[in-house]
């Protein structure tokens, strides 16, 4: 298969469209979670704690659904990688928005008791499993279809809709605490995202369905299915990526480590560390957040284009993890000084130094795997690092800053977390511009030492 032949520019910009909503509907219902959890839910649900120990049974809880998204990664790989992306794009966003709607009509500890942080914990779980399916579909649609030319730049902008999605969940949060009084807003306000969520996503789901209906789309099925088909495709490609390609998996995973849990430290608890360390409003740390967080809408693809032209996603992927891992510390002296403009500036440099590794991600996860175990492999990687990375981050920040009174533990946090992810991301093998529809037999045969780039 040539995979120098580009599709339509037109119908790949419509594609990855539909991609980006698709993933924005999805994590704006993920992430609401984590901006609910660090404004309210720890009353909702844990009111007999205390405050601090609230958040962090709050955060717990935002956690949980983290546990469950390898198990939605596994599923989906499967059959992603057997039947096509498109059974488990659909069924991970039917699982989550009923899951997002569960939550906002759940009722809240003085109306069940115990039941009410049980039933809450249960639909954090399908919310993840939801998320962890979705996320290496998405991924792979585009850069499998993307010009070679431009895989990274088309591949950062799937990473976009999960920033869509933050940001969209923040701007829901930020109307309603400022149009809204406390009482008002804990008794019923904080519910209103999850409701709508399910209204997004049947809307997403909806052109997921229409989407597949158009020539681009039937014209990249038959072009898996024949690569599938000339492939041999083996009838569990879960147990041969986890049997011949464990080492990647794990590179994978150790990659996403700083990405991850910077992501969340940034986007929920600042929201935490803000109002409650800092004496920020709850509007100003959610506008800061929002702003910040939504230049990744033009850093992410911007760096992700910059490594079609480097030649390397690896070296720009090590530079961050550096960068992130010097800013560590200055980047809590900044927000610590309480001034608005100071705190913008902390976030603003944060946001764009993990777009310069999560813009890459989808690319350089793409070419660590051969076609018929891909789906398995990066979502695997991808979604175990989330559950110690990402799912915990929350929740050890909380109760680092519990133990310690001071934020230089939480930078302690991220600096481990780079080390991680650098050495992870350093020993990776280089694959830039890999031919997609390599298969792992193939590439097996493939004399010692060939490239494994595009033909």
């Amino acid at each position: 298969m040539d995979q120098s032949t580009p599709v339509v520019p037109k119908r790949m910009g419509r594609l990855a469209a539909a991609a980006v909503f698709a993933t924005a509907l999805e994590w704006f219902d993920f992430l609401i979670y984590a901006t609910a959890a660090a404004l309210v839910l720890g009353k909702q649900f844990f009111p007999a704690a205390s405050p601090v120990a609230g958040t962090l049974a709050s955060f717990a809880t935002f956690a949980v659904g983290f546990f469950a998204r390898p198990l939605g990664g596994i599923i989906a790989g499967h059959v992603g990688d057997r039947f096509g992306r498109k059974p488990p794009l659909v069924a991970a966003m039917l699982v989550m928005g009923l899951a997002t709607f569960a939550i906002g009509v759940l009722p809240n500890y003085a109306a069940i008791g115990a039941w009410a942080p049980i039933l809450l914990v249960l639909t954090r779980l399908v919310q993840g499993l939801g998320v962890g399916a979705q996320w290496g579909g998405a991924a792979l649609l585009l850069t499998e279809h993307a010009p070679v030319e431009k895989r990274g730049f088309y591949g950062s902008l799937i990473q976009t809709g999960s920033i869509f999605g933050a940001v969209a969940g923040n701007l829901f949060f930020l109307l309603l605490t400022a149009n809204m009084g406390e009482e008002a807003f804990a008794s019923y306000g904080w519910r209103i995202p999850f409701l709508s969520g399910l209204v997004l996503v049947v809307i997403g789901i909806y052109v997921q369905l229409k989407i597949e209906d158009t020539p681009v789309f039937r014209e990249m099925q038959k072009r898996t299915a024949e690569s599938k088909q000339e492939a041999g495709l083996r009838k569990a490609p879960l147990s041969e990526a986890i049997r011949r390609y464990w080492r990647q998996i794990l590179q994978a995973a150790g990659a996403f480590f700083v990405v991850n849990a910077t992501f969340y430290i940034l986007i929920s608890g600042m929201l935490d560390y803000g109002t409650k360390h800092v004496g920020l409003s709850r509007t100003q740390i959610l506008v800061c957040v929002m702003i910040a967080g939504a230049t990744q809408v033009v850093s992410m693809p911007f760096f992700g284009a910059l490594t079609d032209r480097m030649g390397s996603r690896k070296r720009l992927y090590l530079i961050g993890t550096v960068l992130m891992a010097v800013f560590a510390f200055p980047m809590f002296w900044l927000i610590d000084t309480g001034s608005i403009p100071l705190v913008l500036i902390a976030l603003l440099i944060g946001f764009t130094i993990h777009a310069t590794m999560y813009g890459p991600q989808a690319a350089l996860y793409a070419e660590m795997f051969p076609a018929d175990i891909r789906y398995s492999g990066a979502s695997l990687g991808y979604q175990f690092a989330s559950v110690f990375a990402g799912g915990l981050a929350p929740f050890i920040m909380t109760a680092l800053l519990a133990a310690t009174g001071t934020a230089w533990s939480v930078s302690l946090y991220i600096v481990a977390t780079a080390a991680i992810t650098f050495v992870a991301v350093f020993t990776i093998k280089e694959r830039f511009r890999r031919d997609l529809y390599e298969t792992s037999k193939e590439e097996q045969d493939a004399p010692l030492g060939s490239p494994a780039v595009a033909r």
